[in-house]
Formats: C-alpha cells, sequence, structure tokens
C-alpha cells in the first residue's frame, strides 16, 4: 500500500482513561468500580471467561451500555454523555454484521455515506481501508462469495475506513477455525502497529490475548483482578484466578500455621515451608507452573532454598518438546513438563518419582 493512502488512513493515537466504573441491571452488579488507564496507540485486551463484564466493559465505551457511575475519557474528553456516533470510536461485532445484498466495496463505504462525505473522498477512503486489509480486488464479491476471515477483514476495513480515533473488537476471532485465527489475528496486529490505532480486544482465550497484545486486563465477576503484559500475568500472577486463567497451573492444598513470631506454610502432606510473617494463619494454596518443576533422582540431595515431594505418575503426554507427565502427590494431581531428550528422562506409569520445585517459583495464594 502506498504510504500515501496509508497516511490518509492513521489518526493521532488518544489514551483512555476508565474511572470508577459501576454498571447494573436490576440487582446485578456487572461492573463493579472498574478503572483502567490504556495507552495510545496500545493493543489492550478485555480477558476473561462468560459473564465477567468484559463485553459489557466494551460495549459501554462503544456508547451501547450506561454506566450508573463513573467515566471514560477518549483523548481528553468524557464520552459516557455522548450518543455511540459521537465517540469516534470503531467497533468490529463477533457477527461481523455485513450487509449481504450489498458488495464488499459497499459495505465498506456505507458508513462514508452516512456521514456525508463527498463521492471522491468516499471512493478514496474505501479503496484504503479494502488495501489495507488485502482486499482491494474483491470489492465487487457479496459476502456470501467470501471465506470467513475474508469477511472478517471486510468487517475491519468498513471500520477503519471511517478513521476512528479507537479500534473496539469484540471477539472477533471466535467464528472462525483454528488455524485461520491464527492467520486473522496476525493480519489484524499488523494492521494495528500500521495505523498506531489505540485498540481494545475482547476475547476469552488467553493464547489469542498473550500473542497480540501490549497489556491484558483480566475480569471476573464484573472486577479487574490484574493488568499487566503477558509474561507479567503469567509470572506473577495476582491470584488463584488469574493464575489458573492464564496457562496450566498447579495448585497443592496446606495451611499457614503460625511459629512463634514467624509463619510457614505446611503441607497436606507434611512438607513445611517458609511463609510471609503478615500472612493470617488459615488455609491456603500453594501455586507453581508445570515447567517450574523438575523431576529428581529419588536419591539427589536437595537444596535448603527447594521443595522436594514423592510422587505417582499416573499419566504422561508427549508434546514434541516436551513430555508432560500427570502425577499423584498424595491425594492431588500436579502436572510437570519436562524436555524431551531421547529417552533419558521417560518415566512411565505407575513409576515413583522426585519432584523438586525451587520456593522462588511458587506463590501463596488464599
Amino acid at each position: 500500500m502506498a504510504e500515501s493512502s496509508l497516511d490518509a488512513l492513521k489518526r493521532e493515537a488518544v489514551e483512555i482513561s476508565i474511572s470508577n466504573v459501576n454498571v447494573s441491571y436490576g440487582a446485578y452488579h456487572a461492573l463493579k468500580n472498574v478503572n483502567l488507564e490504556i495507552k495510545p496507540g496500545e493493543f489492550f485486551a478485555f480477558l476473561g471467561p462468560s459473564g465477567c463484564g468484559k463485553t459489557t466493559l466494551l460495549r459501554l465505551i462503544a456508547g451501547f451500555n450506561t454506566a450508573q457511575t463513573g467515566s471514560i475519557v477518549i483523548g481528553g474528553r468524557n464520552v459516557l454523555p455522548l450518543a455511540p456516533w459521537k465517540r469516534d470510536v470503531g467497533m468490529v461485532f463477533q457477527s461481523y454484521a455485513l450487509w449481504p445484498h450489498m458488495t464488499v466495496w459497499k459495505n465498506v463505504a456505507f458508513g462514508l455515506e452516512e456521514r456525508r462525505l463527498s463521492a471522491e473522498e468516499r471512493t478514496q477512503r474505501a479503496e484504503d481501508a479494502l488495501k489495507l486489509v488485502g482486499l482491494e480486488k474483491l470489492g465487487n464479491r457479496k459476502p456470501s462469495q467470501l471465506s470467513g476471515g475474508q469477511q472478517q477483514r471486510v468487517a475491519l476495513a468498513r471500520t477503519i475506513a471511517v478513521r476512528p480515533s479507537v479500534l473496539l473488537l469484540d471477539e472477533p476471532l471466535s467464528n472462525l477455525d483454528a488455524s485461520l485465527r491464527v492467520q486473522v489475528r496476525r493480519d489484524i496486529l499488523a494492521m494495528q502497529r500500521r495505523l498506531g490505532l489505540t485498540t481494545i480486544f475482547v476475547t476469552h482465550d488467553q493464547e489469542e490475548a498473550n500473542t497480540v497484545c501490549d497489556r491484558i486486563a483480566v475480569m471476573n465477576e464484573g472486577v479487574v483482578q490484574q493488568v499487566g503484559t503477558p509474561m507479567e500475568l503469567y509470572d506473577n500472577p495476582a491470584n488463584l484466578f488469574v493464575g489458573r486463567f492464564l496457562g496450566t497451573a498447579n495448585t497443592l492444598s496446606g495451611e499457614i500455621r503460625a511459629n512463634g513470631s514467624e509463619r510457614v506454610f505446611q503441607l497436606a502432606g507434611g512438607e513445611i515451608l517458609p511463609a510471609s510473617k503478615h500472612e493470617t494463619p488459615g488455609p491456603a494454596k500453594l501455586f507453581f507452573r508445570p515447567q517450574n518443576a523438575n523431576l529428581v533422582a529419588k536419591n539427589e540431595a536437595v537444596s535448603g532454598s527447594d521443595l522436594r515431594l514423592m510422587a505417582r505418575v499416573s499419566r504422561r503426554e508427549f508434546l514434541g518438546s516436551s513430555i508432560r507427565y500427570g502425577l499423584k502427590a498424595g491425594e492431588e494431581d500436579i502436572f510437570i513438563d519436562v524436555p524431551h531428550v531421547g529417552k533419558r528422562n521417560d518415566c512411565l506409569a505407575d513409576d515413583i518419582v522426585a519432584v523438586q520445585i525451587s520456593l522462588s517459583d511458587v506463590s501463596i495464594f488464599r
């Protein structure tokens, strides 16, 4: 695409500030005191399970929902009192929402006609948007003549053509098969980077969020649980929900006990670990990732900073570059990922193995 055409679609990136937002439907509290800061040009995700409030928040930004309290400031302007068409945001819906009787070109130009632009400007913007998504040669086709990925790109082009200051994506990949989702999310990211457009992406799929987003807000039950980069959230979850939602996780039950002025964490199997002296005594969970543990010889010496567990191999899954072992440690199930190197670390079902975990790689959650 010519640089001049690309420049015509660019807007100055804006920041979004969401403050003290509450949304209720009768007795149901859908969003609970949400506060977020989204940087100019950032690719940001609202991530969480169904019913967590992520789509409610996205539709609130677009103007399709109403908040009881709070503000949403886009580029220095509080948009909550404004009608959707006055907010300067563009939204791509999960269903694409294309007009089946219109050609691709007319679908893209439709929003421009509503803005009373000249025929010349409408034509230029539609052509620029179709070039950006690689569909400039398919303008005369109907949506039914396109693949799912192509229809998704038409929906993106239609939104980009009106030059919004913010792009909102509501689970845009959920209708595509697995292999196509990978390619389309790469296309969306490439387009977003070229335009430098502040973008919010709603998904329940942590892999999608991790691969394309600069930062993620993990949500559950209307509450923002944690905000961070994909690596920050994965390596340092704020709580058990975030840790479990962002990838495979192991948890072992135990209890925080007082030991004089100190605190210790005692596992159900009797093993004792140091705990913060600020912890309140009571039930707790030990949390660690499958790759943060190693299988070692049963008689191998253990460092003072490591935890040693004995476990029985209950199953194994060959994943190519690694082997995932399902282990039984007492009454609890855990998973360990071991790099695959020939048969040097191959264990069989019912083998008794030693699991070693560095205390620097574990967290204790209530």
